[in-house]
């Protein structure tokens, strides 16, 4: 079981690597990607699996080297969940340093106004999540160390 909590938490690390070095790079040069949220979709799905797969081997019996282990299989989740939560945040964070009270005021921005505050929330959702990938890049690779 170790060999294959290992080869999760790699794997869970990989796929969170190329998210938060997508997003990275495209929040970097300003331009939104539907590519990234797939990555982060799919980084989201491997760390539930890797917290499902932690949670059988729990059940089982298994003892990792390290009790850590078992904080470090689940945060990923708990990160991904945060990190939701404030990328929903993220709309309300652009629309307050503008002085916009809601969507109803940026229906009423010229279309380049528009365009701007679009790209600011979306801009802003990218970091936050690609951030939480990272994040998780780190944890899963602790996971790994104390298998």
């Amino acid at each position: 079981m170790a060999d294959t909590l290992a080869v999760a938490a790699v794997v869970v690390a990989c796929v969170n690597a190329v998210t938060a070095l997508w997003g990275g790079w495209r929040w970097w040069v300003v331009e939104p990607s539907r590519t990234f949220w797939v990555l982060v979709r799919a980084g989201q799905a491997t760390a539930v699996a890797f917290a499902v797969l932690a949670g059988v081997a729990a059940v089982t019996g298994f003892s990792p080297a390290d009790g850590l282990f078992w904080l470090y299989a689940l945060l990923p989740v708990a990160v991904g969940l945060v990190a939701e939560q404030l990328r929903l945040a993220a709309a309300q964070t652009v629309l307050d340093a503008r002085d916009l009270e809601d969507g109803a005021a940026v229906g009423r921005l010229d279309e380049a106004g528009q365009r701007s505050v679009v790209r600011a929330i979306l801009r802003r959702e990218m970091g936050v999540m690609a951030l939480a990938a990272l994040v998780v890049v780190f944890l899963a690779l602790r996971a790994w160390g104390t298998v």
